[in-house]
């Protein structure tokens, strides 16, 4: 069993009408997909996973034409939204193609830094099925759909349950910080020197840090040994 982790980007850099609200918002984004099913010829339904102002996702799907119905719940400026959609072409595109080569995803979809790709963003996407099934698969993207390979090999589902809810980028930090002495007491490094090691801003470490720590904590409370 095989799997590829991807990172998909668009012409226009947006995947719908919502995201593209929510990319334009300086207040509330979408940090992943957690999931996502079709439920009839036109419509899909998608649990979304947000960071921000919570009261602005409300006022974003309420105005956007592709949010058909919704619910947000969350505090502390981390939520979920439920949300009823509108398919739309790229939707449509990777559900199809998925479905034709017999792909299964390893959930969630994540956002991600893809300026090499030429656009602010992409989706992280992991997709589990055989080498040839995921070669047909990525020779099937359609035109305005873009793919960057950013690892594959044999699939292997992590045990603990938070290594995949990680981006390369937040690993590669993440790893550091433990191998510095960040989370020892007292702190054997800073932010500034973490940052100097990998050409970032301190304040773009300190951000990505808490990030890394909201999803590890999450993905801990989330575990079946905490229900």
């Amino acid at each position: 069993m095989r799997y590829a982790t991807v990172v998909l980007t668009w012409a226009d850099g947006r995947l719908n009408a919502i995201d593209d609200a929510f990319a334009r918002s300086d207040a509330v984004s979408i940090e992943a997909i957690r999931h996502l099913n079709p439920v009839g010829d036109d419509r899909y339904v998608e649990l979304l996973e947000l960071r921000g102002d919570l009261e602005r996702a409300r006022e974003l799907l309420d105005d956007s034409p592709d949010a058909l119905e919704y619910d947000v719940t969350g505090d502390r400026g981390r939520g979920v939204a439920y949300v009823q959609c509108r398919t739309v072409g790229p939707v449509d595109a990777l559900l199809a193609i998925l479905d034709e080569h017999e792909l299964v995803l390893d959930w969630p979809m994540t956002y991600v830094d893809a300026g090499d790709a030429g656009t602010d963003r992409g989706l992280e996407v992991t997709a589990v099925g055989t080498s040839r099934s995921i070669q047909r698969a990525a020779a099937a993207l359609p035109e305005g759909i873009d793919l960057d390979l950013r690892r594959m090999g044999e699939y292997e589902p992590d045990a603990g349950g938070f290594a995949p809810t990680l981006t390369d980028r937040q690993r590669e930090l993440f790893e550091l910080a433990l191998e510095d002495g960040y989370y020892e007491i007292p702190r054997e490094t800073t932010h500034r020197e973490l940052a100097a090691k990998l050409d970032l801003a301190a304040g773009t470490v300190g951000e990505h840090l808490q990030r890394i720590e909201a999803k590890l904590a999450a993905s801990y409370a989330s575990a079946p040994s905490m229900r």
